[in-house]
């Protein structure tokens, strides 16, 4: 699969090669064309894995015309980054900062974020309620659906104050994870007890599920974000702390809800058991090294399922959505324009 998004040409399939052809770029399979452009109309090439051959005449004309060439696993982890002389970062990451030190535009992408969260938290809520078969779980499950929708409401109206709209995600989240176990089915409740969120350490199987997932989305999230040309350490929502890469956690937002599906449907679908998690001494629960195993196959078998994006209304695969997410971000930021959240329908 190869197809350009955003000026982005993302080479997804293993076997394709990239050469150049005059000032343009040629992806072939077995020798076969299979889409060509000028590459003028580029600012970046994302090749994901290994086996995927992009020739040095290629990468030159990318270099000379001031598109970067970014290579990653085909888990999405950041590998290399590979342009000329850099023309646009700088610009971009003052842009970044300088919007950072903007109370009023800090707090407008801190909204972003949390609208892109409370939203998607809905949509999860309203489909565990649609397929619950149980009444009470599914008035509890709507009940938390609709007062997001509330809260969506009043974020939209909230002062610019970063603590406010903080305040407002952090409601939300509790209000979220006190019906969390009504997303599982009856018959799995007593093996995954969940008596809400709890980090470092996870105290239950589903704690250490969310956190395990929650690990490899942030991954992710960086990975997008610096091919961007963002420095994922200084965001808008999360403050900035040593060593934390906030950018990176302010992105994750909206995609939350979306690995927590996951850690759910493998759940209740009976792939992953409580026998494969460990319990450690000091009450810290930890996957056995076979739980990881099957954890990263099925996080890697999501990402790449396809969804028609909302946007550009071309089908992608779910594995793109943080990329795309980054260059929009980026864009909001070169341009002082809003970012718009990805919204899971």
């Amino acid at each position: 699969m190869a197809q350009t998004l955003q000026n982005t040409l993302y080479l997804l399939t293993p076997g394709l090669s990239l050469r150049r052809d005059g000032l343009a770029l040629r992806v072939e399979q077995e020798k076969q064309l299979k889409l060509s452009l000028p590459v003028h109309n580029l600012e970046s090439v994302f090749v994901f894995g290994a086996d995927i051959y992009v020739s040095p005449s290629a990468m030159r004309l990318c270099w000379e015309h001031g598109a970067s060439v970014c290579f990653f696993t085909e888990w999405g982890r950041l590998e290399a980054r590979v342009e000329g002389v850099p023309q646009g970062s700088m610009l971009l990451r003052r842009a970044q900062h300088a919007a950072a030190a903007s109370p009023a535009r800090s707090a407008a992408l801190a909204r972003a974020f949390v609208a892109g969260k409370l939203h998607n938290v809905r949509w999860l809520l309203s489909r565990s309620a649609r397929d619950a078969a149980d009444d009470e779980d599914r008035e509890s499950l709507r009940t938390v659906a609709d007062a997001h929708a509330h809260l969506l409401r009043e974020l939209g109206r909230t002062p610019d104050d970063l603590d406010i709209i903080r305040g407002m995600e952090g409601r939300a989240a509790a209000l979220h994870f006190e019906v969390f176990h009504r997303h599982l089915r009856p018959a799995l409740r007593a093996a995954f007890p969940f008596d809400g969120r709890s980090r470092r350490p996870p105290r239950d199987a589903l704690n250490c599920l969310l956190s395990f997932l929650y690990a490899l989305l942030r991954h992710d999230c960086v990975s997008a974000l610096t091919a961007a040309g963002l420095d994922p350490f200084a965001g808008y929502l999360h403050a900035d702390r040593s060593g934390r890469e906030s950018l990176a956690l302010d992105l994750m937002e909206e995609f939350r809800p979306w690995v927590e599906r996951l850690a759910l449907t493998l759940v209740n679908r009976g792939e992953l058991k409580v026998a494969q998690f460990a319990l450690r001494e000091g009450g810290a629960v930890e996957l056995t090294e076979a739980a990881r195993k099957t954890l990263v196959a099925a996080y890697q078998q999501r990402k790449a399922e396809e969804v028609t994006h909302p946007l550009f209304q071309e089908k992608v695969r779910h594995g793109q959505l943080v990329f795309i997410q980054a260059r929009l971000l980026a864009r909001a930021l070169r341009n002082d324009a809003e970012y718009t959240p990805h919204l899971f329908a």
